[in-house]
C-alpha cells in the first residue's frame, strides 16, 4: 500500500515527551504567576529599597522562559534517546519482518531481558516464523514428491504406448490393461491431492456429524475388503456428535479402516474400530494387528508419500496420502491426531475431535 510520507514514531514520541515536560513545568510557573506574584503590592520595600512590580514580574517571565527554554531542550535530547532505546526492539522486529518479506524464514529476533509487551510480540513473530519455516519446507517437499509420483504413472504409460507403436505384434489388449490400472492409480493420486488440499484450505460447510454413523457407513463399505483379505472388524461404542463435514470426516474414517485392513496380517488380521464421548471431545479409534512397528516410523507416516516397511509387501500400492489426509481433515476440525504402535504389532490411531456445544 502508498503511503504518503510523514513524521517517523521516533520524532513524535519526541516531541510529545518534550511538550509534556515544557507543559509540566509551565504549570508550576504559571501557578506562582497567578497565585502569587499578582497579589504583589505595587512597591515593595526589599533590603531598606523600594521594588517595583513590574520589574519583579518582568525579571520572573525573563527566568520562567529560560526555564522553559532549557526544559524544551532536554526534553527533544532525552526524548529523542529515550524513544531510540524503547524503539530499538521494533526496529529489529520490523528489519525481520522486512526479511521474512524477502523470502528468509529462518532468522530469528530472540530478544534479550524480560517480558513486556515488544518482548512478547518478539516471540510470537519468532513463533510465527517458525511454523511459516516449517510450513513452506512441508510444501516443498510435498510438491517435490507429488511430482515424482506423478511423474511415475506418466513414464509407464509412455512406455507402454512406445512399445505398442514400435511392436505391433504385441498383445494390444495386455498394454490397454496396464494402461487402464496405471491411468486409473494417476487418478486417484490426482483426486487424493484435491481433497488434500479441499481439507487444507478449510473450504467446507460445517454440520452436525456422528462419527458412530460415520463408522458404520465406512465398516458396511468396507467389509467386501475385509472378507477378501480374511481381516475380521469389530466395532463398538456410543453416539459421537460433533461438528464438521460429513464428506470429509467419512474420507477419514475410511481411510483409517482401509488403511488398517491393508496394512494386517493376511488371513488372521483384526480391526477394532471404537467411537466414545469424552467430556470435551469425541474420539474415534481404529486399531489393528500387524507388523511392529518403531515409534520412529510411525511418527512419519502421516506425511505424505511415506510407506512403512510393512507397505513393500502387499498387493495393495495406495497413493501414499492416506493418513496425510486423516492428519489435514482432522487438523482442519481443530481435532488431534495421535498415532502409537501396539507392543503385539500393529498400530493404534485415536482422532479426537471437539464435542458439540449441547453435549458438553
Amino acid at each position: 500500500m502508498d503511503r504518503a510520507p510523514g513524521l517517523s514514531v521516533r520524532l513524535k514520541f519526541t516531541l510529545s515527551y518534550a511538550g509534556f515536560l515544557v507543559l509540566a513545568g509551565a504549570l508550576p510557573l504559571a501557578a506562582a504567576w497567578i497565585f502569587i506574584l499578582r497579589h504583589l503590592p505595587k512597591y515593595t520595600g526589599v533590603d531598606g529599597g523600594v521594588l517595583i512590580r513590574s520589574t519583579l514580574l518582568h525579571d520572573f517571565a525573563s527566568a520562567s522562559a529560560a526555564v522553559l527554554v532549557v526544559l524544551l531542550m532536554v526534553g527533544l535530547g532525552g526524548g529523542w534517546v529515550l524513544a531510540g532505546r524503547m524503539l530499538a526492539p521494533l526496529t529489529r522486529i520490523t528489519d525481520a519482518t522486512r526479511m521474512a518479506t524477502n523470502g528468509s524464514l529462518s532468522h530469528r529476533i530472540r530478544l534479550p531481558g524480560r517480558k513486556d509487551e515488544f518482548r512478547e510480540l518478539s516471540d510470537v513473530f519468532d513463533g510465527m516464523l517458525e511454523r511459516l519455516e516449517v510450513h513452506v519446507a512441508e510444501q516443498r517437499r510435498f510438491a517435490a514428491n507429488a511430482s515424482h509420483e506423478l511423474r511415475t504413472p506418466l513414464a509407464i504409460s509412455k512406455a507402454l504406448l512406445d512399445v505398442a507403436r514400435t511392436d505391433p505384434e504385441h498383445c494390444t489388449g495386455e498394454v490397454i490393461e496396464r494402461l487402464h490400472t496405471v491411468n486409473t492409480r494417476a487418478i486417484d493420486l490426482i483426486e487424493a491431492l484435491l481433497l488434500l488440499s479441499r481439507a487444507d484450505q478449510r473450504s467446507f460447510t460445517r454440520e452436525h456429524v456422528d462419527l458412530s454413523l460415520l463408522a458404520e457407513e465406512a465398516t458396511e463399505t468396507l467389509l467386501p475388503l475385509a472378507e477378501k483379505r480374511g481381516v475380521t472388524i469389530e466395532t463398538s461404542g456410543d453416539i459421537t456428535p460433533t461438528i464438521g463435514s460429513q464428506a470429509l470426516l467419512l474420507q477419514l474414517t475410511v481411510n483409517l479402516l482401509q488403511n488398517a485392513i491393508v496394512h494386517n496380517l493376511p488371513g488372521q488380521g483384526t480391526v477394532w474400530l471404537n467411537t466414545r464421548v469424552c467430556p470435551k471431545t469425541v474420539v474415534l479409534t481404529v486399531e489393528n494387528t500387524g507388523e511392529k512397528l518403531t515409534p520412529q516410523l510411525v511418527s512419519t507416516l502421516t506425511e505424505p508419500f511415506q510407506r512403512g516397511t510393512e507397505r513393500i509387501h502387499t498387493d495393495y500400492a495406495g497413493v501414499g496420502l492416506g493418513l496425510a489426509i486423516v492428519k489435514t481433515i482432522t487438523e482442519a476440525h481443530d481435532g488431534k491426531l495421535t498415532l502409537t504402535p501396539r507392543s503385539a504389532g500393529g498400530i493404534r490411531i485415536t482422532v479426537e475431535l471437539p464435542v458439540v456445544a449441547a453435549h458438553l
